[in-house]
């Protein structure tokens, strides 16, 4: 399987965020986009993501099979919003994501465990705390599969051990044949090819 982005450009608010944007990233491998704030780094996981248009170019999956022919089958999206239901426990909103999206790799229990939230899934979503709220949503992408990866700023409110925590969940996705695209200001503590914004389109 392979990510490919061939000059790809994007627009916020009818103005060009980046252009000529191009790259490769294989089964196994992480690509790490920074730059500045307003550089484009969010839009451009938007426009991966299929959740902005694109303005020029083409970005695809190839070799995901029928089980993942389009990005949109075949990626989670984890942006600046969390994607939870405030009012529904820990666990009741990450049921719902794995009926949604099918099973993955972890049941519920073991994924919140994993992100350090073993014994709070009875817990409202609301009641969290940011860190807690980001762990959680980020144990998202452990009760169901999906190869691709698209992680918007994904350590935001995240203390230190937290972070190194992540850190191995994307190692070892990457370990285990999947791709991690993400966006960030702060050191992710992965390796990857860089993509610095604001310096290429």
């Amino acid at each position: 399987m392979r990510l490919i982005a061939e000059n790809l450009g994007g627009e916020r608010g009818g103005e060009t965020v980046f252009s000529g944007i191009g790259f490769a990233i294989e089964k196994g491998q992480a690509l790490v986009v920074t730059g500045p704030n307003g550089s484009g780094k969010s839009t451009l996981l938007r426009v991966i993501a299929g959740l902005l248009p694109k303005a020029e170019g083409d970005v695809r999956i190839e070799g995901g099979g029928e089980t993942f022919p389009t990005i949109a089958s075949a990626c989670h999206y984890l942006g600046h919003l969390n994607a939870m239901k405030t009012a529904l426990s820990v666990t009741e909103n990450l049921r719902f994501w794995r009926d949604f999206n099918g099973d993955g790799p972890l049941g519920v229990e073991e994924a919140l465990e994993t992100v350090g939230l073993g014994g709070i899934g009875h817990l409202p979503f609301g009641y969290l705390s940011t860190g807690q709220r980001r762990r959680a949503a980020i144990a998202k992408l452990l009760v169901s599969h999906r190869p691709l990866w698209l992680l918007d700023e994904p350590t935001a409110g995240l203390d230190k051990a937290s972070e190194a925590r992540f850190a191995g969940l994307m190692a070892k996705h990457c370990a285990e044949g999947g791709i991690v695209v993400a966006a960030t200001h702060l050191p992710l503590g992965i390796e990857g090819m860089e993509l610095r914004m604001g310096e290429t389109g």
